[in-house]
């Protein structure tokens, strides 16, 4: 075991809290808040930074939030909304009604923290209609509406008095067994100036987001890597993992070019290597006619997401053509928005099309003009980042960008295998194989909610039970100090007996940490006299996530997957990989978890595609003998399984133990049949019935 006198590299610093925040993008932070609110003060948010993470750094032309309808005479219920959830299948009706139940509490938080949605001037809030969406619940402040509800809640969280600790990064959870069951006691988080922090908690929300850092090509942002793997090494079930999105967006700079960016039909072009030469219009020699490509352009952009259900005919036919050019051509794809494709005429767009860019007043003349006209600040967000539309064309790919799936949790956002641990955001698994665009949004502030509602009334998995003394600042300056950004007062101090006798004791916590703190700096003992660099480690797993666990899969591509990524975290685990400096140490430790999770990853699609399930979601299964794509296409290559729709039926559950993956399909739980009676269902939450 490891202590002060023979600890190698990181020196260990001990912080004590009620509630334990992971990740600062937007689920996180309401987390605190609504913790916060209901009087739960003792929080500290660890995170890499303020300005790190998804929520923050991404959008798209307008970037949506799902919500429950509030305008118009077409009714909405949170069971109509639900069953909107329900339609592709593979998620439980408990968990679509909780989501659409809360969305309207989420949705005003928001607008009364300053979130700009807009209305009419009866103050209804104008709805739109997204993709996978049939009534039109989309609403949006435009291309940052997930950074401006951060700024929002950043504001709030800052306003009272929450701690925030910066420069961490979760490295290990921590977790004691309990007989059978397992509880997570808190994490380990190291920071970029050899520091390892240790933060002890009796409850651990896990709001990492998604997969971002298991692809090479993904619009997540770069400064966003996500942390399931530390989940998934502590045993957390995991629910939906094969259930991705995927779809196009810029390379230069990562974004989703859905919406209008599609909309107003720019020229697809292709080059090669160079992104010079052999420049030209690929899409119209697989359409009869011109107008037939255009149109279904416009229609990628509400179908954003590459949708194998939209094969061979429909818009998902553009993803598979940019694919093709990029990946097994080599070539380079660019849109263009200076002028209009070859045989450009509104006359002959499909009716929908001509209607929706007649009702916009978009017939301008050029793909740019009409883009500035219906979304001025699409065109502003290219140009803040350093990319003008007027004059060069943007380079774009089939991108990695959401997990449908992630850990399972019940429908109060608890671990289902994991006592006083709580996903909440993307990493927690509670859409099925396809969602609304931007129900992601509601999902994650949906969960905030839940979390305190829970934890306030009943503790989560037993209550509090007793005061557990705060922590004493040490004033040893170790804390984060920046103007803007008041931290308050932190502590080092060791850690408190704590004095709810459902939680093990102190010197166990301490035993378990230090073990914990020990078997990190073992791999990074081994990292310093490795050869192989992190770098090359983490462009192996990016690498061969995007060629064989992207939107395009096969039962061999997959299982040489999974072979390969078995050899590569054997290795790191026996010779780590090169880290010469605190900075690397972190990101060694990164490769860590991206190991293991692109491991589990892989063999939940593997698992899933011999299964039969065929092509659904956002992943289109190569198969011999299915339905041909596209008549110009080989079709050994370009034959595609497809759905099997009885596994709609069930879910999909992963778990990681020791001896490798266990995948298992359980029945979906049906959409709950509620009692409307208000006189008893008031009882059943006077009496706390709803809770524990």
């Amino acid at each position: 075991m490891a202590n002060k006198e023979n600890r190698e590299c990181l020196s260990l610093r001990r912080h004590r809290s009620k509630v334990l925040i992971i990740g600062s993008g937007a689920a996180g932070l309401n987390a605190a808040l609504q913790l916060h609110v209901r009087g739960i003060e003792d929080i500290i948010i660890i995170t890499e930074s303020l300005d790190g993470g998804t929520s923050i750094n991404t959008g798209s032309d307008k970037q949506t939030y799902y919500k429950i309808g509030m305008n118009g005479s077409a009714g909405d219920s949170p069971r109509a909304m639900a069953a909107q959830y329900l339609k592709a299948g593979s998620m439980h009706g408990d968990l679509a009604l909780v989501e659409a139940a809360v969305s309207a509490r989420a949705f005003l938080n928001l607008v009364n923290l300053g979130v700009d949605f807009p209305t009419d001037e009866y103050g209804q809030f104008i709805g739109y209609q997204t993709d996978h969406d049939e009534v039109g619940r989309g609403s949006s402040v435009g291309p940052y509406t997930s950074r401006d509800m951060c700024r929002a809640l950043i504001a709030e969280v800052l306003r009272r008095g929450i701690r925030i600790d910066e420069n961490r990064h979760a490295a290990r959870l921590v977790w004691v067994n309990e007989g059978e069951e397992r509880r997570v006691v808190g994490a380990l988080a190291p920071d970029e100036s050899g520091n390892l922090h240790a933060y002890r908690a009796d409850h651990t929300v896990f709001a990492v987001g998604g997969p971002g850092g298991l692809y090479a090509r993904s619009v997540y942002p770069a400064v966003h890597i996500g942390a399931i793997g530390l989940a998934l090494e502590a045993g957390a079930l995991a629910r939906g993992l094969p259930e991705c999105q995927y779809g196009l967006a810029s390379t230069k700079f990562r974004w989703n070019v859905s919406g209008t960016f599609m909309q107003v039909i720019p020229r697809f072009v292709s080059t090669d290597a160079d992104g010079v030469s052999g420049e030209r219009e690929f899409l119209n020699g697989y359409f009869p006619r011109p107008e037939n490509a255009h149109s279904m352009v416009f229609l990628k952009g509400y179908q954003w997401p590459f949708d194998a259900a939209k094969l061979p005919e429909g818009s998902s036919l553009i993803d598979i053509l940019v694919y093709i050019e990029t990946v097994e051509k080599g070539r380079r794809v660019f849109l263009d928005f200076r002028s209009n494709p070859e045989g450009f005429d509104f006359s002959s767009l499909s009716p929908e099309a001509r209607e929706y860019l007649e009702k916009s007043g978009a017939l301008q003349e050029s793909p740019l003009e009409r883009l500035t006209h219906m979304n001025p600040g699409a065109v502003e967000l290219y140009a803040a980042h350093h990319i003008d539309l007027s004059s060069e064309m943007l380079e774009i790919a089939v991108c990695a960008q959401h997990n449908n799936g992630g850990l399972a949790a019940d429908l109060w956002w608890r671990s289902e295998n994991l006592k006083g641990f709580y996903p909440v955001g993307e990493v927690n698994g509670s859409h099925g194989v396809a969602r609304p665009g931007g129900s992601a949004l509601n999902a994650g502030q949906v969960g905030g909610f839940r979390i305190a509602e829970i934890l306030s009334r009943c503790g989560g998995d037993g209550g509090f039970g007793g005061v557990i003394p705060d922590s004493v600042d040490e004033g040893d300056g170790v804390f984060a100090e920046a103007a803007e950004r008041p931290n308050p007062a932190g502590t080092e101090a060791a850690f408190a007996e704590a004095a709810d006798t459902e939680l093990p004791n102190s010197s166990v916590i301490d035993s378990v940490f230090e073990e914990a703190a020990a078997d990190l700096e073992g791999f990074l003992g081994r990292c310093r006299k490795a050869s192989v660099s992190w770098k090359d480690v983490r462009s192996e797993i990016q690498g061969r996530m995007t060629r064989f666990g992207a939107h395009i899969r096969s039962e061999q591509g997959l299982k040489e997957a999974v072979e390969e990524a078995r050899r590569l975290k054997k290795f790191l685990d026996e010779s780590g990989c090169r880290a010469e400096t605190p900075r690397d140490a972190v990101q060694a430790l990164r490769n860590r978890h991206l190991c293991l999770a692109h491991l589990v990853y892989l063999e939940a699609m593997l698992f899933q595609l011999r299964g039969g399930v065929g092509s659904r979601g956002s992943a289109m299964v190569r198969g011999s003998g299915g339905r041909r794509i596209h008549p110009d296409l080989d079709e050994v290559s370009w034959s595609f399984r497809e759905e099997n729709p009885a596994f709609r039926d069930f879910v999909l559950e992963t778990l990681w133990k020791d001896d490798g993956v266990q995948n298992i399909w359980v029945p979906v739980r049906p959409l709950p049949q509620t009692d409307d009676w208000f006189e008893t269902a008031w009882a059943r939450y006077r009496n706390g019935e709803i809770y524990c």
